[in-house]
């Protein structure tokens, strides 16, 4: 690993490269109201979905934020736009059937039109762009596991790919670690936090109260309401909405241990030459592998650097130590990038659950959408919707994601002790799978 005086550029900042475009709201909070229609507990992509569908369909609607709005993972995440699960679609064919492998894999389809309908009505600039998406094969094995995979989402869903020999790979991505791979067009990209901050717009002018620096300490139900504690007082609520995600605290115990919260890392490049990226990305996709720690990449959507995470589960709040050890992931796939230098580093934490599935229902008459499973942007967006269509009591908030059992662990209180074991056991399955 090199050391940082190598790496490290004059402008590097622990933050995340997408503040300089979108830097969170430095505000002050404005009054608390004594009461509210609906209280939303968090103001990522899933709190302002939910705002703005409940908005304006007439409901008074309060926004609550522990720091600045949209400071969590919903400006911090690559900003890719899928339609996939953890599980894929050929695991839930063999273990659950047809049918419910259609019914989930339509719904991610419903959750990336959600997003896209979304930037389109709503006009908001963001930089999306349907780019697809380049899947490397880091074996032999994973190319024939994949080609399996996509074979079945043809067969059954209508979904296009193409699969890419290792002799074709610079033609898609400029690296020869991996073993050819696939082009999944129909997928896009887009800059998160320019995203959020367009949510964020959207859901004040339609009313919705958004209050940032106003941590939710407790939740109470209080008759047929619920007051809603927090560290600047109190608000009475006919509903509430939970949507903290891998941010979710002890003022929802019976949440908390249900989601497992890890860090997500990434790093942003100095500004590089335009053959540079050109070379590694020639179609300008954004580009993952097929591993269960993922690694992925892309170019940044406003600027002439390369955006790269990947070491979930890494256990640090050092920028440098982040910096220099995705640095040295990057010249691994990419040995021309050994001397580029390291402008932003940053982490985040995203939620997983214990069955790998997104979860949206109703716990003691508290509202909740968690748990996304590395599909955040988009399914964050679409339950979000989905929780607000629930309380509105509309025909459309059905989901097969709804009111599934929601489990944990007797040993789990809501802290990820485990955290390195589990990514330390993904990393002996993928290192296997080589």
């Amino acid at each position: 690993m090199a050391a940082p005086d190598q790496i490290i550029a004059e402008d590097f900042k622990f933050e995340p490269y997408w503040w300089m475009a979108a830097p969170r709201p430095q505000e002050e909070p404005g009054d608390l109201p004594a009461e509210a229609d609906v209280a939303i507990v968090g103001s990522g992509y899933t709190g302002l979905s939910a705002a703005l569908t409940l908005a304006r369909a007439g409901r008074h609607v309060v926004v609550l934020e522990a720091g600045p709005a949209g400071f969590g993972a919903s400006s911090r995440n690559a900003g890719f736009v899928g339609k996939t699960l953890k599980h894929s679609f050929s695991s839930l064919l063999e273990t659950q059937g047809e049918n419910y492998a259609v019914t989930v894999y339509r719904e991610m389809q419903d959750a990336f039109d959600c997003v896209t309908g979304l930037i389109t009505q709503e006009q908001i600039t963001c930089h999306y762009r349907q780019c697809g998406r380049y899947m490397a094969a880091n074996s032999p094995a994973h190319y024939e596991g994949m080609a399996r995979d996509l074979e079945a989402k043809r067969k059954h869903l209508g979904d296009e790919s193409e699969m890419v020999s290792k002799a074709d790979q610079h033609k898609s991505f400029g690296s020869d670690l991996f073993h050819g791979g696939a082009i999944i067009p129909g997928v896009g990209g887009l800059h998160p936090g320019l995203y959020h901050l367009g949510l964020l717009e959207r859901a004040r002018n339609a009313e919705a109260t958004v209050l940032g620096n106003t941590p939710v300490t407790a939740i109470a139900r209080d008759g047929d309401r619920f007051t809603v504690t927090t560290a600047r007082g109190t608000l009475r609520a006919r509903d509430v909405l939970v949507a903290t995600n891998g941010y979710t605290r002890s003022a929802t115990p019976w949440m908390q241990r249900r989601v497992i919260p890890f860090r997500g890392l990434m790093i942003a490049t100095e500004e590089l030459p335009e053959e540079k990226l050109h070379a590694i990305l020639p179609q300008d996709r954004t580009v993952h592998d097929f591993n269960n720690n993922l690694t992925y990449l892309r170019r940044a959507p406003d600027s002439n650097r390369l955006l790269f995470g990947g070491r979930t589960g890494f256990m640090s709040d050092d920028g440098l130590k982040i910096a220099g050890n995705l640095h040295a992931r990057m010249s691994q796939i990419l040995p021309e990038m050994t001397d580029v230098k390291i402008s932003r580093a940053w982490n985040g934490f995203g939620a997983g659950t214990f069955d790998l599935y997104p979860h949206i229902g109703t716990h003691d008459g508290v509202h909740y959408a968690l748990g996304y499973c590395f599909a955040g942007l988009p399914m964050g967006t679409y339950l979000g919707r989905k929780m607000a269509l629930k309380v509105l009591e509309h025909k459309q908030a059905a989901t097969v994601f709804a009111d599934r059992p929601f489990p944990t662990k007797w040993w789990y209180g809501g802290t990820p002790w485990f955290m390195p074991m589990v990514m330390a056991h993904y990393n002996w399955l993928d290192a296997r799978g080589r």
